[in-house]
């Protein structure tokens, strides 16, 4: 497989900012259906082809670009090859851009970029969906209202800002606890069971009635007390989309160009799904952006949410996000607040950690070594089935770029 040079895929887009361009070449190709999506059932030309257009798919609202966009210079020392091992495989780069249907992947060391391609027909103009990528970002969010003082803090209760919720199993519950995914509340997160709670707050979504996501969730059962137990749960980050809005008065998407989109330079403007049209946005999934700008957003993570000299977001807020948090009752889970820890031996060395969006979705943010690695993929069942883990190619990428 050839690998293009950056000059190759980036003289097209050099004129003029991505934010000015109004007419989105990708518009007019075939898409499937979200229910196609998470039932794991798209051929994988249609599954590229429907994930740069999944705007199409529910309403949006635009996240505008930057005016002025942060600037991503190539690095002095740029990737060679790189292989990874996996138990007795070897894999280089060519197997695993292959493998794991890479549409596309940038490596910043340093802020700069030191590889960047793309395949299946994107660019740097198209925009790809996170998936669960959104996640992390929302939780962000939840960070800069606390830093504004729009949330009181990480104890302040969920109801104080989401009045739908009172009466339900989220009274007592904090926002701490929506973050580790630890409030007790029921929760079935597989995507291809029809009748998987993951599936009836997509049913919601689908249906586009305002405030039907929180009905959903206020009909959950309580299981464990807060605080004791991690149960990964999509509606957990609904729940702390509209703790945002409940706390701002702002939409997300007003919201993120405000505190972060603007300010830290993001070139494209980016589309989120909405619960309704013109509701509140999708806090689980559903954020549409180019590889260029994700990898942006990990680089403002990278810098500790500093913007112009000054942090937007909580002292240490950066530093522990994406570290393994401690239950009430003093187990671990192998989670941050809405970030994945590093599982490797190389990863946790380095304290690196990644969020993560099914069917092949990263950003992998590692602070030892600076390395920041965006991926975008066309996988067409939601199930983790890559054939080479991204974290162990990821690993082999930053020990490549190390600082001698």
């Amino acid at each position: 497989m050839k690998k293009l040079p950056m000059t190759a895929v980036m003289f097209a887009f050099a004129a003029t900012s991505l934010a000015a361009q109004e007419n989105y070449r990708h518009a007019e190709e075939p898409i499937g259906t979200v229910e196609q999506i998470y039932d794991g059932d798209l051929v994988p030309d249609l599954a590229v082809s429907t994930f740069r257009n999944i705007d199409r798919l529910f309403p949006t609202r635009t996240v505008a670009a930057s005016d002025n966009p942060y600037p991503l210079q190539p690095a002095d020392r740029q990737l060679g090859p790189v292989t990874a091992q996996l138990g007795d495989a070897t894999y280089d780069m060519d197997d695993f851009l292959a493998l794991d249907s890479v549409t596309g992947m940038i490596v910043l060391k340093d802020g700069k970029v030191a590889y960047e391609i793309y395949q299946r027909g994107n660019g740097p103009d198209t925009r790809w969906m996170s998936m669960s990528i959104a996640k992390s970002v929302t939780s962000t969010l939840i960070g800069a209202a606390i830093k504004d003082g729009s949330i009181s803090g990480l104890d302040a209760k969920v109801t104080e800002y989401v009045p739908s919720l009172k009466g339900s199993a989220y009274d007592g519950v904090t926002v701490g606890q929506i973050l580790e995914m630890s409030s007790g509340v029921q929760w079935d997160e597989t995507y291809t069971d029809p009748l998987s709670d993951r599936r009836a707050l997509l049913a919601a979504q689908i249906a586009q009635e305002p405030g039907g996501l929180m009905r959903v969730m206020a009909a959950l059962p309580q299981t464990h007390e807060p605080g004791a137990v991690h149960n990964y749960s999509t509606g957990e980050t609904s729940v702390a989309s509209e703790i945002v809005v409940g706390a701002t008065g702002k939409k997300l998407a007003d919201y993120l160009a405000e505190k972060i989109w603007q300010p830290y330079g993001m070139e494209a403007d980016a589309k989120w799904w909405l619960d309704s049209p013109d509701g509140n946005e999708i806090g689980g999934s559903g954020l549409s952006a180019t590889l260029r700008d994700f990898a942006r957003f990990g680089q403002f993570f990278l810098d500790g949410g500093v913007i112009g000299g000054e942090s937007i977001l909580p002292d240490g807020w950066t530093d522990t996000a994406g570290l393994p948090v401690t239950l009430s009752g003093g187990d671990t889970a192998e989670y941050g607040l809405m970030w994945w820890p590093g599982w490797t031996e190389d990863s946790i060395a380095d304290k690196a950690y990644l969020a993560i969006g099914i069917q092949g979705q990263n950003i992998y943010i590692n602070p030892t070594e600076r390395v920041v690695i965006a991926m975008t993929s066309a996988q067409p069942e939601p199930l983790g089935k890559e054939p080479v883990d991204p974290l162990v190619m990821f690993d082999a990428i930053t020990a490549a770029l190390a600082t001698p």
